[in-house]
């Protein structure tokens, strides 16, 4: 299940290039950024997190990049080709891909690139595959399976993986052989033939280059040998599984990196700061910028305070604190920029009624909603209507988010500007409602309890405005708004006992697929905590058109089942979409060579450089 990148917290988050307005400019070739929370692991395979992806995205590299701000458009990395049908290096309908790997380029310690460090660095992804990471998005297309222990379930007819092994951790005789087949069908997956690797797809996989793209820690090239020599995975099947899930902080690349990338590791201080500097060796010109010191400072008075003296190039600004920082000059400020992250409130269609505190007596008796609550299509219009979009955007973002037409954001294909949309209307939810269960929510009314996790404040008003329009819609609509713990709210999340929950998602690759399958496929990220209901609707009216826009290759076409797909979205009404944040950018002048691309997990540092002028 994919679940690494949905948002705890709303996307509430401003990086800022800024100093005192002073003629002179302090440390012109060293970037000092003051940001909040910690990187979490060095390991391009093992992080699934902005803060470690910013780190990597610096000092890896991949087989190719996005080109500037574009989402759509590759150029060639670490390969010397972008694969295109074109070129041919894209064959049999798209399940196969193949990708030249330049020569002359060298890591960090010395050691040079070659085609084997590239099939070496795919398979150990796979291999590795931790618990909640990324690696769902390379076994996906290249396996068939979203992990390896459901791969290994299937074939080796297992209950668990942790059937496979002997009390003492030693795998079982009887297993060998499958496990061996098992890292065939890896090894066949990734081939190297002579200075190209080649990619075998199982099916096509539209998105399979943008999975590729240089931000996506985990399609990060190291380098076999240096990883080796770390205790890592040999690279033969061998005892393979010995390197899979393994702990973070006993995985054997959690604290060291040796890229190819502009920038090499210096020091990672856990807790205080990462500091990097230039690739004087890299095989493009070395980055006009010798250091980079990211630091964390919790206290926006100590960043703020930084950020005059001119001491922090950058530091994080919460949006309520952006007014404090608008007025100084020599700063340049670009909003409206569309983040590919969405906010969304999610019906749970099959209650847990068993110790549930939160859905009263279990009965609509104006006391409580029963399980299957919101399995009635008429409630969930009913909830749509309530919502008061434009107070919310205006009073909460300042005007800086926009209302979804759909799940599809703006930004990506298949986002449809004039798609259908739901708008607060009294008249038309109480339409709705008098409906829902054949009249008996409007006349007996309902009790149940909304949670949010405590100190998201975005969260905290949208249930609050839910509740309050309810309330004002019909006095027996009564609704309780809690915040509690994040660890609670998961645990609740869980087990089934919310009848509605607040999440976010952010895109792990510019794809609509990222998007309509988690919220609206069957296997979803979502839909196993919205019930068997609503993943029967799910099997019925999503899953065809979802498989389907997989198997197009021509965007214009697979666009067009993308508008589908969220028609009927709109007609079914699984969730209430809430909002895509619009992102600030707020440098100071003498920061050049910036520019924006949602799918980069922070600075591009080798674009940019410090000048007055």
């Amino acid at each position: 299940m994919r679940t690494g990148r949905f948002l705890a917290l709303s996307f509430a988050v401003i990086l800022v290039f800024s100093s005192l307005a002073i003629a002179q400019l302090k440390n012109p070739d060293t970037i000092v950024i003051a940001t909040i929370g910690d990187v979490s692991t060095l390991d391009p395979h093992f992080s699934y997190d902005t803060a470690s992806g910013e780190i990597i995205y610096n000092v890896y590299e991949n087989l190719i990049a996005y080109k500037g701000e574009s989402l759509t458009e590759f150029v060639p990395l670490l390969a010397t080709e972008v694969p295109s049908f074109e070129n041919g290096l894209i064959k049999d309908g798209g399940k196969t891909y193949i990708f030249p790997i330049r020569k002359g380029v060298k890591f960090h310690n010395g050691y040079e690139l070659t085609p084997e460090d590239v099939a070496y660095s795919f398979k150990r992804c796979m291999i590795l595959d931790r618990s909640g990471g990324p690696s769902w998005m390379l076994l996906d297309p290249l396996l068939g399976y979203e992990s390896i222990k459901d791969l290994v379930r299937d074939k080796l007819k297992v209950p668990s993986w942790e059937d496979l092994f002997t009390q003492d951790g030693k795998l079982k005789p009887e297993y060998e052989k499958g496990m061996r087949e098992i890292y065939e069908m890896i090894d066949r997956a990734v081939e190297v033939q002579d200075d190209k690797v080649v990619f075998r797809l199982v099916k096509p996989y539209p998105p399979f280059l943008n999975i590729l793209a240089q931000g996506a820690g985990w399609s990060a090239i190291v380098s076999k040998k240096w990883c080796v020599e770390q205790g890592d995975w040999p690279g033969t099947p061998d005892e393979w599984w010995k390197y899979h899930d393994p702990q973070k902080e006993k995985d054997p690349l959690y604290e060291k990196m040796n890229g190819t990338g502009p920038f090499k590791l210096v020091e990672w201080k856990k807790g205080e700061y990462v500091k990097l500097e230039r690739n004087e060796a890299y095989w493009r010109e070395p980055a006009k910028i010798r250091q980079v010191v990211i630091r964390r400072v919790d206290e926006w008075a100590t960043r703020r305070m930084l950020l005059e003296k001119g001491d922090a190039d950058a530091v994080y600004v919460p949006r309520q604190y952006l007014p404090q920082i608008e007025k100084m000059k020599g700063i340049r400020i670009i909003r409206g920029l569309p983040t590919l992250a969405i906010e969304v409130v999610l019906f749970n269609f099959n209650i847990r009624v068993e110790g549930n505190a939160y859905i009263g007596s279990g009965k609509l008796d104006g006391e409580g909603i029963p399980s299957d609550f919101f399995s009635d299509v008429h409630v969930r219009k009913g909830f749509c209507y309530l919502f008061d979009w434009d107070t919310y955007i205006k009073e909460v973002w300042n005007g800086e988010a926009l209302q979804p037409t759909g799940i599809v954001p703006k930004g990506l294909l298949g986002y449809d500007p004039n798609g259908p949309k739901y708008s607060f209307n009294m008249e038309k939810a109480k339409e709705e409602f008098m409906k829902a269960w054949n009249g008996e929510v409007w006349n007996k009314g309902f009790k149940f309890t909304i949670l949010y996790n405590a100190g998201n404040e975005e969260r905290r008003i949208a249930a609050e405005m839910l509740a309050r329009n309810a309330r004002k819609l019909n006095p027996k609509f009564k609704i309780e708004v809690r915040g509690v713990q994040w660890s609670t709210y998961l645990s609740d999340l869980t087990k089934g006992n919310l009848p509605l929950f607040i999440m976010g998602w952010l895109a792990d690759y510019p794809d609509p697929h990222n998007f309509v399958q988690p919220f609206l496929g069957s296997k979803g990220a979502f839909m196993a905590y919205q019930g068997r209901n609503a993943v029967d609707l799910a099997k019925i009216e999503f899953d065809p058109l979802i498989e389907k826009a997989m198997e197009i290759v021509d965007p214009k076409d697979r666009e067009k089942i993308y508008f589908e797909i969220q028609r009927k979205e709109f007609e079914h009404a699984p969730h209430i979409l809430l909002y895509q944040a619009m992102g600030v950018h707020v440098s100071r002048t003498w920061i050049k060579g910036w520019y924006y691309n949602p799918m980069r997990p922070g600075g591009d540092f080798y674009s940019l450089y410090k000048s007055a002028d």
